[in-house]
């Protein structure tokens, strides 16, 4: 682990390649909320690809519009959801609607590393030198 962070909503893990996130019971994963997160995973992952995984150990509410926004860092390649709930599956293809970009479940963390590995192989980022970005900018 990297860095963690101990936020008044969830706890956060900070690894090489992913973010390992547990939200605290009865919480609201409103946008406020997410904003945070994403500023996280940009200070920590601007120029590296990654994959965010939830533990959903405890129960909680997820406000679907941060899928959206969620899905726009450049850097993130997937989501994924671990739990064992039956009522997640469920839930989870709903939230899959709102993320443009890979979301899966795994009833434990180890299959969604696994995963997450197998989607640095798959999907290699390529980093935009600033005379690209200027580039593309200009365009």
């Amino acid at each position: 682990m990297i860095k963690s962070y101990e936020l008044d909503f969830c706890n956060l893990e900070i690894y090489k390649d992913y973010v390992l996130a547990t939200m605290h019971e009865g919480i609201v994963v409103s946008v406020k909320n997410n904003a945070i997160l994403i500023k996280i995973a940009e200070m920590h992952f601007n120029n590296t690809p990654f994959v965010y995984i939830t533990n959903r150990v405890n129960s909680y509410s997820v406000d679907p519009i941060v899928y959206i926004k969620t899905a726009k860092i450049p850097t993130l390649l997937g989501f994924a959801v671990v739990s064992k709930d039956p009522i997640q599956k469920t839930l989870t293809k709903y939230e899959k609607k709102f993320f443009t970009k890979e979301f899966k479940r795994f009833d434990d963390i180890d299959s969604a590393i696994a995963w997450k590995d197998e989607m640095i192989k798959k999907y290699p980022y390529k980093l935009l030198t600033s005379r690209d970005k200027q580039k593309k900018s200009i365009k």
